[in-house]
């Protein structure tokens, strides 16, 4: 599906696989390599990158939408801190991490506004690691009153399919 675009805006985006964030200006020459579980995969001078989708518009697509209602608090809500981690896929399998079974513990500081994330990977040795784990970040920022977010990556226990919801295994072709 390869694809040349130009920037529309200044962009956002997530170096692959380390996860650091870097900016494309606007006016710049990308290519998108593929778009899988609302993000894309870019190319840019050499790097390959990762933008939200979310992001969308600044390369010239369809930007996913993620909305709160408005709770007229001031405390951060912990169902809408799980809406947006369901917004977060598998870079492989376009199936949410909620989903996956790959998220183990939200913990919200309500005083420090900070939202605390256990999670795991599919295999320990996943090299998107880092880029999950920015992705989490990223999405979970955009919800009501957060101000901080913080995703330890845990292996313990070790992840298994038996962690995924029937309807994750039932798309993956895993349940029988």
């Amino acid at each position: 599906m390869q694809k040349m675009v130009v920037t529309q805006r200044a962009c956002p985006a997530r170096r692959v696989p380390s996860g650091e964030p870097v900016s494309i200006p606007e006016g710049q020459f990308i290519t998108i390599n593929q778009s899988l579980g609302g993000n894309y995969t870019v190319t840019w001078q050499g790097n390959m990158l990762r933008i939200d989708g979310t992001d969308a518009e600044a390369i010239g697509q369809q930007p996913e939408i993620l909305e709160f209602a408005d709770l007229g608090s001031s405390d951060i809500n912990e169902e809408q801190v799980w809406q947006a981690i369901d917004t977060v896929f598998d870079p492989e399998i376009p199936i949410s991490l909620v989903s996956l079974g790959l998220v183990y513990k939200v913990e919200l500081d309500q005083d420090a506004k900070t939202v605390l994330i256990d999670m795991t990977l599919t295999a320990p040795g996943c090299g998107m690691g880092p880029v999950l784990v920015g992705d989490v970040k990223y999405r979970v920022a955009k919800v009501p009153n957060v101000k901080d977010v913080k995703v330890e990556l845990v292996f313990d226990p070790p992840w298994s399919r038996e962690m995924m919801s029937e309807e994750a295994q039932l798309e993956a072709g895993l349940f029988f």
